[in-house]
């Protein structure tokens, strides 16, 4: 059952929190600047009524998991931090003498409140809609970009990973003290998925019993929590042996990553407006759409879209101006000329400068057919590896068995899009252009202080709960920032 919303109880330890949280602690702004009585109300119906025993409110939990955005920790290590942390339990609307939940409860929580990508949407558009409340949206301008971010468990069996962070948790003792050698049980079988979970297991519970003189310091207390975690969770994915939602993604001809992509809209100051979490090899450009209609449902008032040129296409440019948006990207011949005979699923990577084939296979090599600026449609072949196309199970329609090589061509025709030309060479288009740098330095405060660089999880769903959680975190800090500046 869902108790009453929580508030702050009464305690003879109360005045602890104005002796020692700094009335501008960020923690402490952000509880008494932004209600989070809205969660209630999303969450409601996930709940009974009537019977069952009481829960702690979902407003409550929702600020556990902010907090472990805000602060990127592990779940252990979060509710460590909220018994001790004044100004956690402040903002969780605890007693200084309250105790905290157990870290099992904030998986529960995830798993059965927190899955629905509608809810999800909706926590993004009330940080914009505070922002708005405040006065703080002025600029009519859109930032578009994506991100990436690493699978957890990569291309590599749980087998080996887990094998790994045990590894990392014994050197790690070892340089602390030579007395460690010795302690640990002795290794397994690494073949067996079962035996590895045991030891893994074994490892962190020796250094929690046999050393707890370790476990004070706080890189040995992160790793033991990091096996345990990762055990644990392996204990689910055993039939999965690796991400199966992830997907390669290219950032250039001879770079690649094992993950996801995060396709984010941002306002001018700052705040994001919408995500769409995808696999790591979509392409960019085709999110456009559903980040404006997303970034629209939050509130968000825009004339000028800008991207770069992965966002070029010509579907882009109609949707653009359907919306009376002028969109601000510099044109790709490649990106926006399909081939009269192209087969589906082919996408350009604007970073790699090379087509991608449904496999996700990048193409190897490419050239250019006729004289270089003479007529004005000249082709470009891109060539793939052809000992991957003939045991690739999407070769059907795509690669004729005992040709010897595999080419996809493409018509450049970039005079099909004179108008936009046109537009690039304006004063209106190269200022707006000069305004994408700023989701650059977005995405880092992402991936960096807010530890969206991998997904904690090991699917997209996870993984979009986490995305929308580090937003969320990054939208109120920078509502915070926005508002001392506003007021002088």
């Amino acid at each position: 059952m869902m108790p009453d919303l929580p508030n702050m109880p009464p305690s003879p330890y109360a005045a602890l929190y104005d002796l020692l949280i700094p009335a501008d602690d960020e923690l402490r702004l952000i509880h008494d600047l932004v209600p989070f009585d809205f969660i209630t109300e999303l969450l409601e119906d996930t709940y009974c009524h009537d019977n069952g025993r009481m829960a702690v409110h979902p407003v409550r939990m929702f600020k556990y998991l902010f907090l472990k955005a805000h602060s990127n920790l592990s779940d252990v290590d979060l509710v460590r931090r909220a018994k001790t942390d004044l100004a956690y339990k402040y903002f969780l609307d605890l007693a200084p003498e309250d105790d905290v939940i157990n870290p099992s409860s904030l998986t529960k929580f995830r798993r059965q409140r927190m899955a629905d990508d509608e809810l999800l949407d909706k926590l993004i558009e009330h940080t914009v809609e505070v922002a708005k409340g405040m006065g703080l949206l002025k600029s009519r301008t859109l930032i578009v970009d994506a991100t990436h971010s690493h699978a957890r468990y990569g291309q590599k069996p749980i087998g080996q990973a887990i094998i790994e962070e045990a590894k990392g948790l014994r050197h790690a003792c070892y340089k602390e003290t030579e007395n460690a050698k010795g302690r640990f049980p002795e290794k397994v079988d690494e073949s067996d998925i079962d035996h590895l979970l045991t030891y893994a297991l074994a490892v962190a519970e020796t250094v929690e019993v046999k050393m707890p003189e370790l476990m004070a310091r706080e890189h040995i207390r992160d790793r033991v929590n990091r096996v345990r975690e990762f055990a644990e969770d392996a204990h689910v994915e055993l039939q999965v042996s690796m991400d199966h939602d992830a997907r390669t993604g290219h950032k250039s001809a001879d770079s690649s990553f094992f993950g996801y992509k995060h396709h984010l809209a941002m306002t001018e100051e700052g705040i994001i407006t919408a995500v769409v979490v995808t696999s790591g090899e979509a392409p960019d450009g085709q999110q456009l759409a559903r980040l404006v209609e997303k970034s629209h449902c939050a509130g968000a008032e825009f004339d000028h879209i800008v991207g770069d040129g992965a966002y070029s296409s010509r579907d882009n440019l109609i949707y653009a101006a359907s919306q009376g948006c002028k969109l601000v990207a510099p044109l790709n011949a490649q990106v926006y000329s399909p081939a009269p005979n192209r087969v589906e699923g082919f996408t350009y990577n604007k970073d790699a400068e090379r087509y991608v084939c449904p496999a996700g296979h990048m193409a190897v090599r490419k050239a250019r057919g006729g004289r270089k600026n003479v007529g004005t449609n000249p082709v470009e072949s891109y060539f793939f590896n052809i000992e991957l196309c003939k045991q690739c199970p999407l070769r059907e329609g795509c690669y004729k068995d005992g040709a010897k090589s595999k080419s996809y061509s493409v018509s450049l025709k970039s005079r099909e899009h004179s108008d936009q030309l046109d537009y690039e060479q304006t004063d209106d288009f190269k200022d707006h252009r000069r305004k994408r740098f700023a989701i650059e330095a977005k995405n880092s405060q992402l991936k960096n202080p807010h530890g969206l660089a991998q997904n904690k999880t090991s699917d997209l769903k996870g993984m979009t709960l986490q995305s929308v959680m580090a937003i969320v975190a990054v939208n109120l800090k920078r509502i915070i920032i926005l508002r001392k500046e506003k007021a002088g």
